[in-house]
């Protein structure tokens, strides 16, 4: 029997007076350091089932990501010193005398995103890459070594997930992914990757904020870049009203509010490759989105850095993940439930489907009585652990997105 408790919780965020919700955008510097070291995990998994019919050791989630230098430009600028990624923590490099090209696979998966993702971004010519991978300590590496289907949680840590999002949050999320969806770039060319999206609710008030790096080759002068930001913010803020109207009695939607008419360069945001990590700003995993895809500041959060790490024992990614799975399934198959909260709490070395205590916090609609679904939820919860190793390989095939 595992243990599962299930508690009341009162006041939904959506009673809450203020609501603050970031979203970190497909070019941000911490997105990017995020999807890359993932996405060298998913390769890095892939290679040692290949090689040895089972996920080995790693946790390649110490990335960081040094900005570069460029001359911006009306009309298109350059780079004048590349970027530079520098990929840390731990991997397993031989499998009984037979040695697994990590250096290879981790730079082949950053350039990879980085070509698919990033229009103006050349993963060869504007970016250099530095490995500080090393092999894993002996007492985490034998974990995978002991033949258990279900293998030990490496660390001590808590995940915790919830459900549903409010209409805040799914603002954050849903304008990002719309203004970097390939319609929106096809139409609006100008409009460059590193998107963030802060939206902040005060009563029913919505005030979003976003930040959009320009390209500058699009972009003709001043007086071109404050025309194609109206443009910009129009279709923005069309979207946002059309979407979210219902939710909320007013909506404003602001774009580069740091822009200032008249100083040429210095007033507005330019860009030559779509992303600040060109010389404004640097990117580290861990301090972009959570699991779920934003930010939410009214949500309790851990602060573990979910990309990167190994998809079969590191809780650090699975329970932070499996926790908002469970939260929406509960959320979505027990009718009475307003709001829930899941938490998991591991403990090292034993068995991930037996987390030391999972439990649930859930805000009943009016006239519902927590008793009469406790069990309903407990089903929900328990029936998620029993197929856990399922989970874990959707996660190890990157079939889950993280961030």
């Amino acid at each position: 029997m595992r243990n599962i408790t299930i508690e009341s919780y009162r006041r939904p965020v959506t009673e809450q007076k203020v609501e603050i919700v970031e979203r970190k955008g497909l070019g941000h510097p911490d997105y990017i350091c995020d999807a890359i070291m993932d996405s060298i995990s998913v390769n890095l998994s892939q290679e040692y089932l290949k090689c040895c019919g089972k996920i080995l050791h790693h946790n390649v989630d110490k990335g960081f990501f040094a900005a570069g230098a460029v001359q911006v430009a009306f009309g298109g600028g350059f780079v004048k010193e590349p970027m530079l990624f520098i990929f840390g923590d731990r991997a397993t490099f031989d499998v009984n005398g037979n040695s697994i090209a990590v250096d290879e696979i981790a730079i082949d998966s950053a350039k990879e995103w980085l070509r698919e993702n990033l229009r103006f971004v050349d993963p060869n010519e504007h970016v250099r890459y530095q490995i500080e991978l090393k092999p894993g300590s002996a007492e985490l590496t034998d974990i995978f070594k002991r033949g258990d289907k279900i293998l030990g949680a490496n660390d001590t840590s808590v995940g915790v997930g919830y459900a549903p999002l409010t209409p805040t949050e799914r603002v954050s999320l849903e304008t990002e992914k719309y203004l970097n969806s390939k319609e929106f770039k096809k139409q609006f060319p100008e409009s460059g990757e590193d998107i963030k999206v802060m939206s902040m609710r005060t009563n029913q008030d919505l005030l979003v904020t976003i930040a959009m790096a320009f390209v500058d080759r699009f972009v003709k002068d001043e007086d071109d870049y404050f025309k194609k930001k109206n443009e910009v913010l129009e279709a923005t803020r069309q979207f946002v009203n059309e979407k979210f109207s219902n939710d909320f009695d007013s909506i404003k939607v602001d774009i580069n509010t740091l822009d200032v008419r008249g100083r040429g360069i210095g007033g507005v945001y330019l860009s030559v490759t779509g992303t600040s990590l060109e010389d404004g700003d640097s990117g580290q995993v861990g301090r972009g989105n959570r699991t779920n895809g934003i930010i939410a500041f009214n949500r309790p959060s851990t602060l573990e850095a979910a990309a990167g790490k190994n998809p079969v024992s590191h809780v650090g990614k699975i329970y932070n993940v499996l926790t908002h799975r469970i939260a929406n399934r509960v959320y979505q198959n027990v009718d009475e439930v307003e709001e829930v909260y899941i938490w998991l709490l591991s403990q090292i070395g034993h068995p991930i489907d037996q987390p030391a205590v999972a439990a649930a916090q859930v805000a009943v609609k009016n006239g519902a009585s927590l008793d009469s679904i406790k069990k309903a939820i407990f089903n929900e919860i328990d029936d998620e652990l029993a197929n856990i190793d399922k989970f874990c390989m959707d996660l190890a095939k990157g079939k889950i997105p993280i961030f």
